[in-house]
Formats: C-alpha cells, structure tokens, sequence
C-alpha cells in the first residue's frame, strides 16, 4: 500500500487527485503545515527537504510534484494517464515541468519569498509581481500548450490534476482567471469528476 503525505490545501492535491482517478491503494497522511509539522524529525526522515507531498512507495520514498504523478501513472497503466508512445509522453512531462519549475515557483514568491531574501522589501516587490507573473503564464499555456477539453487534447493525463492547481494560485495572488476561458472551461471539468471531488474533500475545499 502506498502512503501519501499531504497538507490540505497544498500543491499535494494533484497527487491526490490522480491517486483517486487511479483508484490507488494508499493511505493519507496529513502533515500540517501551520503547525510545522514537516520540519519534525519524523516528517524530515521520509523527505529531507520538509516540503509536501510526499509518497511512500514499496521501494522507497519519493517527492516532487512530477515524479509522483509519474510513478501514480506507470504503476496503475489501465488508468491510461500517461501517454505510450514517447514523444507524446515527453509533452507531458514538459508540460508538467514548466508547471513545476516556473509556475509553481512564481506563485511560492507570493507566499514565501523569504526563500530567495531576507530583505523584506524586496519580498515584498517580489510578491507584488507574483499576479503578472501568473497571468502570463496562464496567457502562454492558453495560447500555446492547452489543446482542450484536456492539456494533451481528448486523453485526460498526469498533467491535468497539475494544472487544476492554476486557478488557485491564481486566486490566492488576486490575477483574474476569468479572462482565460480554455483554463476556467478545464477547471469545470476537472470538478465534474468524483475522483476530483473526493480529493477536494479530503483538502476542505468547497
């Protein structure tokens, strides 16, 4: 059985999502961020670096984003979330990584740019660039990466849970989402399905 640590609310909820849609056995674990639970040395011996999700795996432990939604795929094929052929499989994982390299990274200014400085007006001008920074983003994936009704076109894929997180951030940073119609219309999808509202309900978001 896998175990799945996550932090309600946390990026953790595309790993969770996909778990559901893959009808995983696994149990979760909630690690609360408030009260620094994933700086407690139980917590700092699963993953070192303290962050959310992490899964626990028969062969060992991983974490990242990506790396998780990728084992959830490859380990549970009849689900069909991951492309066979390589080339399709390597979009994914492009597209996956730009959500986790550049993305996610824009919106983690917004809420803890002391990571980058101790310097509290430059966090501060950091943080006011967050919402720009988003809007472009989703301006790039709207125009050029997002084929409809999901990210790769008709096959739902790792990289949908991924992106579902999109609108929360950028909800949280105050960047209009509305304006992004192709995004707003796979946000309604993606809360169609149960295994998506499970999720949701397991992170206490309406």
């Amino acid at each position: 059985m896998l175990i799945f640590y996550y932090s309600k609310g946390s990026s953790a909820l595309a790993a969770h999502i996909l778990l559901e849609e893959a009808g995983a056995n696994y149990e979760a674990r909630h690690v609360a961020l408030a009260q620094q639970e994933h700086m407690d040395p139980g917590y700092l011996a699963v993953n070192p670096k303290g962050r959310i999700p992490a899964l626990e795996t028969r062969d060992g432990f991983l974490s990242e984003n990506p790396a998780i939604l990728t084992y959830i795929a490859q380990t549970h094929p009849e689900a069909g979330m991951l492309p066979d052929t390589p080339y399709e499989a390597a979009r994914v994982h492009a597209f996956n990584a730009y959500l986790s390299s550049t993305v996610h990274v824009a919106f983690a200014h917004f809420q803890k740019g002391a990571r980058w400085t101790d310097d509290q007006a430059a966090i501060e001008t950091m943080r006011a660039k967050v919402p720009v920074n988003l809007a472009e983003a989703a301006k790039l994936i709207e125009d050029h990466y997002f084929k409809g009704p999901w990210v790769m076109g008709d096959r739902y894929t790792i990289a949908d849970p991924y992106l579902f997180l999109l609108h929360r951030w950028m909800e949280k940073a105050g960047t209009e989402f509305a304006p992004f119609e192709k995004l707003a219309a796979h946000v309604a999808a993606m809360r169609e399905r149960s295994a998506v509202l499970r999720a949701l309900e397991a992170h206490e978001i309406s």
